[in-house]
C-alpha cells in the first residue's frame, strides 16, 4: 500500500479515536486520560510484539531515538492535544492540530531536504487549505452543542493546540530516518508508547495535581478510553510509522492532517445536524488535493 494511503488510514483512525476521546478526556482530565490511554495502547502493542517476535531486532540506538520521539510526540504532544480539546472541543482543536502538516513540510525541507513541487505542491496546498476551511467554517451559526463551548482562556487553548501540532511534526521528523531502515512499526509504536506512559506515571506518582484523576472512573469512561487507545494509538500510530518507511515525511504529514475532514461526518452523527457550507467546501478541496497527489504525483 502506498505511504500516502497509509497516512490517510491513520487520519481516519485518529478521527474515530477523537469521538471516543472527547467525553473521556473531559471526565478524567487531559493527564489522567492520556496515562490510561497509553496503558491500554502499550498492552495491545506489546501483545502483538510478543506474537510477531520482531522486538528481538531492536537496537539500543533505535530505542533511544524512539523514546525521545515518544516523549516529544506523545507525552508532550498528545497531552497538549487533549488539554486543547477539553477547552475548545474536537472541531476547533482539529483545525489547530491540522497545522502539523505545515510544520511537517517546513521541518522536512530544512532538516531532510524534502521539497514539494508541481502537482504534489498543488495537491498539498488544496488538501491543507481544505482542512482549514472545513473546520474553521464547519460550524453552523446556531450550533449550541457542549463541544462548541470555550472553557477557560481561548488563547491558552490555541497555544495548546499549536504545541500538539508542533510535537507531532517534530516526532515525525525524528522517526523518518529510523523507519527508513525497515524497523518494525508495531515494535516502534510499543517502545514510544511505553516511554510516554513511564513519564506520565512518574508525574502521577510524584503527586502532581494536574496528573491526578479529576473524576471517579466508570465502565463507560474506561471503555471509551480503551477504544480510543486501540483505534487511534495502537492502529493509527503504527500506520503512520509504516508510512514513514518509504514515504516522504512532508507528504505523510499532509495526508495525516485530513483527520478533521473525516471527523466532520462523525460529528454530524453526534450533533444530528448537517455541517455548514464551509465544511462541504473544505471537504471538496481536501478530496481534490488528495486525488491530485495520488493520481498525478
Amino acid at each position: 500500500m502506498r505511504p500516502e494511503s497509509l497516512a490517510l488510514l491513520a487520519a481516519a483512525c485518529w478521527a474515530v479515536g477523537s469521538i471516543f476521546s472527547a467525553k473521556a478526556a473531559s471526565h478524567m482530565g487531559a493527564f489522567s486520560f492520556t496515562r490510561w490511554r497509553l496503558f491500554f495502547a502499550l498492552t495491545v502493542l506489546w501483545a502483538l510484539c510478543l506474537m510477531n517476535g520482531h522486538w528481538r531486532s531492536l537496537q539500543w540506538d533505535a530505542v533511544l531515538l524512539l523514546v525521545a520521539s515518544g516523549l516529544v510526540g506523545i507525552f508532550v504532544g498528545d497531552t497538549a492535544l487533549f488539554a486543547c480539546m477539553n477547552r475548545l472541543g474536537p472541531r476547533r482543536c482539529g483545525v489547530l492540530f491540522a497545522t502539523h502538516a505545515l510544520f511537517s513540510v517546513a521541518l522536512a525541507w530544512v532538516f531532510l531536504g524534502e521539497t514539494l513541487w508541481g502537482w504534489a505542491l498543488l495537491g498539498s496546498l488544496l488538501l491543507v487549505g481544505g482542512v482549514m476551511v472545513a473546520v474553521a467554517w464547519g460550524r453552523r451559526a446556531d450550533e449550541t452543542h457542549d463541544w462548541e463551548q470555550t472553557r477557560g482562556k481561548l488563547r491558552m487553548g490555541i497555544a495548546l493546540g499549536l504545541i500538539a501540532a508542533l510535537g507531532q511534526a517534530v516526532a515525525t521528523l525524528m522517526l523518518k530516518p529510523l523507519m527508513g531502515t525497515g524497523l518494525d512499526a508495531i515494535t516502534a509504536s510499543a517502545v514510544r508508547t511505553s516511554a510516554s506512559f513511564a513519564a506520565h506515571a512518574l508525574l502521577w506518582a510524584g503527586g502532581l495535581r494536574l496528573a491526578q484523576l479529576q473524576n471517579p472512573l466508570n465502565a463507560s469512561v474506561l471503555w471509551n478510553t480503551f477504544a480510543s487507545a486501540t483505534v487511534a494509538m495502537a492502529l493509527g500510530m503504527t500506520l503512520i510509522l509504516a508510512a514513514l518507511r518509504s514515504g516522504q515525511a512532508n507528504l505523510v504529514g499532509v495526508f495525516s492532517s485530513v483527520t478533521p475532514v473525516i471527523l466532520l461526518p462523525l460529528l454530524w452523527l453526534v450533533y444530528r445536524r448537517r455541517p455548514a457550507w464551509g465544511a462541504w467546501l473544505g471537504a471538496a478541496m481536501a478530496v481534490g488535493g488528495t486525488s491530485i497527489i495520488l493520481l498525478l504525483k
